[in-house]
């Protein structure tokens, strides 16, 4: 086992995804105490653009694993590619995107590689025993657990996406490609077809903004002024579960405890009380606007930035002036 850090560089359709470059700041903090190097592995069919994206976040050097076969997303065929760069590389720790692909990712990378897991991570050190010592919520972030690895074993961590920002300044990393080899059962799971719900709107949980709107909204014309402002900041629109309840948007936008769990950097919440189970699902967001025409609103006691007032009013004049400032 090396002292170097692995990062799998996660990529759709050879475009680099942006929580894959955010771990490579944690990688360099553990590789600077580790004294080994960040390695970035990158698994698909054209990988060009994902390959220099991940070469620009800064890492030491880059393994790829290209292959026809790659080219969508299959957990068996990914686990066994992303397993061969590991029996390769010998890192001492693995560190993945906790998005839909890398929570179903590294378990079984686990499993095939006996390697120890946590998930969701938040925060990374090496322990005085020195192992991995990471720091992950549990309870819908009411509370924090830590998990200590043991020092001579494989450690593999899936970061929370937008717990760290992407660093940059990189470039010029050795590359090294590795062909790519099916082992038995991986055929078991082969990809079909891919069909996308809500056609090229943002998935809330890979935007590092997001406008939510709730049951204020009254119906589903008037979230307009939500996908408005949204479509001005580059961001994704949710909603919160009486909103969809209501039929106002899908549940595939549904924010909260029975819908999805966000960490964006911006979360401007509209006409959303702040009910036990919503704020479940967001309360991880950097920077959180609440508006709202109820001053005693509970999402008020934790947003940092509190609008009290009439969102038919307030999100218009903020996407009025959005606009202005990108001069769009």
């Amino acid at each position: 086992m090396s002292n170097d850090i692995l990062v799998f560089a996660e990529q759709r359709g050879g475009k680099l995804h942006p929580a894959a470059a955010q771990i490579v700041t944690p990688a360099r903090d553990l590789a600077g105490k580790t004294g080994g190097r960040v390695i970035a592995c990158v698994i698909g069919g054209d990988l060009g653009a994902a390959v220099d994206a991940i070469d620009r976040a800064g890492v030491d050097a880059i393994v790829t694993v290209s292959d026809p076969s790659l080219e969508q997303y299959t957990a068996t065929r990914y686990r066994s590619a992303l397993a061969a760069v590991i029996a390769k590389v010998q890192p001492r720790i693995v560190l993945l995107p906790a998005t839909f692909m890398g929570r179903d990712l590294a378990p079984r990378v686990a499993v095939r590689c006996n390697a120890a897991l946590a998930t969701d991570v938040v925060e990374l050190t090496i322990g005085s025993g020195g192992g991995l010592d990471v720091r992950r919520p549990v309870y819908n972030g009411k509370a924090s657990c830590r998990v200590q690895f043991p020092a001579g074993r494989l450690a593999i961590a899936s970061i929370r996406a937008n717990t760290f920002a992407a660093p940059g300044g990189g470039g010029g990393a050795a590359r090294e490609s590795l062909p790519f080899s099916a082992a038995p059962g991986d055929d078991r799971a082969t990809f079909k077809e891919l069909a996308r719900a809500g056609g090229e709107v943002k998935d809330v949980t890979e935007a590092d903004i997001i406008v939510s709107g709730g049951r204020s909204l009254k119906s589903e014309e008037n979230f307009k002024i939500l996908f408005d402002l949204a479509k001005a900041l580059d961001a994704a629109v949710g909603a919160s579960r009486a909103a969809c309840d209501a039929g106002y948007q899908p549940h595939s936008r549904q924010v909260g405890l029975t819908g999805k769990t966000v960490t964006p950097a911006l979360y401007i919440a509209c006409g959303i009380s702040g009910a036990i189970q919503h704020l479940a699902g967001m309360r991880g967001s950097k920077v959180i606007v609440a508006i709202n025409t109820d001053k005693e609103a509970p999402i008020f006691k934790i947003a940092d930035y509190c609008i009290v007032g009439d969102l038919f009013k307030v999100v218009p004049a903020l996407t009025a002036e959005v606009r202005k400032l990108r001069g769009a």
